[in-house]
C-alpha cells in the first residue's frame, strides 16, 4: 500500500524472507540500507524518525501475528478487513469502501484459511448485514459489527468476561 516501508527484514543478513507482487500499477524508491545509514549519520532527525517506523513495523507485525494465531477464521477475515479499512483511512481514503487487489486465494494464504473459507466468510458477514460484496468491492457497513468479533476474541484471550454480569 502507498506509503508502506518493504524489505526491513532484510536489513540484517541482505536476504528477504517474502517476495512482493504488484497486484496494480505502482511505484517504489528503493533506497539502498547503506545510503540510508549514511543519511541517517549526516541527518539525526531521519534516523529517528527511521527508528520509530521501524518499531512500529515490529509492534504491529508482532500485534497481527498474536492475534492471528488465537483467533478463528471469520475472526481472522474480519481483522483482516479492518485493518485494511484502517490503513486506507490513514492515508486519505474511503474507510467503508475497499477494492479488494487480493484475490480470496491470496486473502485466504495470507490468513491461513482455505479459499471456500474466505467466500463463505463474505457470504455470511453480508447476510449478517456487516459488509456488501460485489467482486472484488466490499463495502463495510457495519465496522462496529466487524470490531465486535474482535472485541470478543480480545476479551476471552485476555481472560475477560463480556456479559452483562461481569
Amino acid at each position: 500500500m502507498g506509503g508502506e516501508l518493504m524489505g526491513l527484514d532484510g536489513i540484517d543478513t541482505g536476504r528477504y524472507s517474502v517476495d512482493a507482487v504488484a497486484l496494480e500499477d505502482s511505484q517504489i524508491c528503493v533506497i539502498p540500507y547503506e545510503v540510508l545509514e549514511t543519511l541517517g549519520r549526516e541527518i539525526p532527525m531521519l534516523q529517528k524518525q527511521f527508528h520509530r517506523i521501524m518499531s512500529r513495523e515490529i509492534v504491529n507485525d508482532h500485534s497481527v501475528m498474536l492475534h492471528l494465531g488465537s483467533m478463528h477464521a471469520e475472526e481472522r477475515v474480519a481483522a483482516f478487513l479492518l485493518n485494511l479499512t484502517e490503513r486506507l483511512r490513514a492515508r486519505g481514503f474511503s474507510a467503508s469502501s475497499v477494492v479488494l487487489r487480493m484475490s480470496r486465494e491470496e486473502i485466504g494464504s495470507y490468513l491461513g484459511v482455505k479459499i471456500e473459507t474466505v467466500s463463505r466468510t463474505f457470504s455470511k458477514f453480508q447476510a449478517s448485514g456487516l459488509l456488501f460484496v460485489r467482486q472484488r468491492h466490499i463495502q463495510i457497513t457495519d465496522p462496529a459489527g466487524l470490531q465486535h468479533l474482535l472485541y470478543d476474541v480480545t476479551c476471552k484471550s485476555h481472560g475477560h468476561r463480556t456479559s452483562a454480569s461481569s
